[in-house]
């Protein structure tokens, strides 16, 4: 462990705050997590993991952030209101895919057959068989439509080898860019 990564530990726990991050401390402390599920590095659960609820067969990349509390009241405090806390539940639906830094927050519900793209953040429930991109986070076609865009333009390219993929996008997509010039 670094020494950053050591400091930050040490601080939550001095401050009585904690960051879960990672799949194992994620379900060690409550997080329910279904199966067939791809949980990437770097994502953080925040401080109540046992109000999170992912389905089966989900992937959650990198830099994924899971908020389950409301951190403005913090203000409030300040202003009459010194126990207040606000928290929610999320539950993740099957079959999604959760994009890059993106953000969840309280109180929301992502269905079943769900893109989330890259950045987004959602606040509030997103429906089954969708794609929801942006900020806030906006559904903006159905997993169909998707679908449909995706087999145009897709590469099958899977079940290749490292180099096997390698040669093919490269003559696909880098070659072809120097005989349009």
């Amino acid at each position: 462990m670094g020494i950053k990564s050591s400091i930050k530990k040490y601080l939550y726990r001095k401050l009585n705050l904690s960051i879960v991050v990672g799949e194992d401390d994620f379900i060690r402390l409550g997080g329910k997590l279904g199966s067939d599920c791809e949980i990437y590095p770097n994502v953080e659960f925040g401080s109540e993991p046992y109000l999170i609820q992912i389905g089966n067969h989900v992937r959650i990349t990198n830099g994924v952030r899971f908020v389950t509390h409301d951190g403005g009241v913090w203000v409030l405090r300040e202003l009459g209101m010194e126990n207040i806390d606000i928290f929610g539940k999320i539950t993740i639906g099957n079959n999604v895919h959760v994009g890059w830094n993106a953000i969840i927050m309280p109180n929301v519900h992502i269905g079943n057959n769900v893109v989330i793209g890259a950045g987004a953040v959602v606040t509030k429930d997103i429906p089954d068989n969708s794609v929801a991109v942006g900020v806030p986070a906006r559904v903006i076609e159905t997993i169909d439509e998707y679908r449909e865009k995706s087999s145009r333009r897709g590469d099958f390219v899977k079940n290749l080898s490292w180099n096997e993929k390698k040669r093919y996008l490269q003559e696909k997509y880098v070659q072809n860019d120097s005989r349009e010039n």
